[in-house]
């Protein structure tokens, strides 16, 4: 396995050798495929190059364990508003968001 990791923001991308079994469909939104949607301001860690590839969910959506898997047929970029633009590789990345504790629960971090 790849050690390759990318971080934009509290979005963490992870090459993987395989993408697990049993996963569902990420859905798209606007022509994007959205990792992240930021709790404070709105703005979105996305791929505009959407038919190049394909993203599934482990169905925990919208909870601090919610992991998305994409597999990129080609080199994409990952864009966000605030940050900046992120290229990918071919392969498949496990994409997860940075988690933070405090006394109350385990939360992701609000970007």
């Amino acid at each position: 396995m790849s050690n390759e990791q990318h971080r934009q923001g509290d979005v963490i991308m992870e090459r993987i050798d395989t993408i697990p079994e049993g996963l569902a469909n990420h859905p798209r939104e606007g022509g994007r495929l959205i990792l992240a949607h930021g709790e404070v301001t709105g703005h979105a860690h996305a791929i505009t190059e959407q038919q190049f590839a394909h993203m599934w969910t482990n169905g925990k959506t919208d909870t601090v364990d919610e992991e998305l898997f994409l597999k990129a047929d080609v080199p994409l970029k990952v864009t966000h508003e605030e940050h900046g633009t992120i290229e990918l590789g071919m392969g498949n990345w496990k994409i997860t968001r940075q988690k933070e504790y405090s006394a109350e629960a385990i939360r992701r971090v609000a970007d």
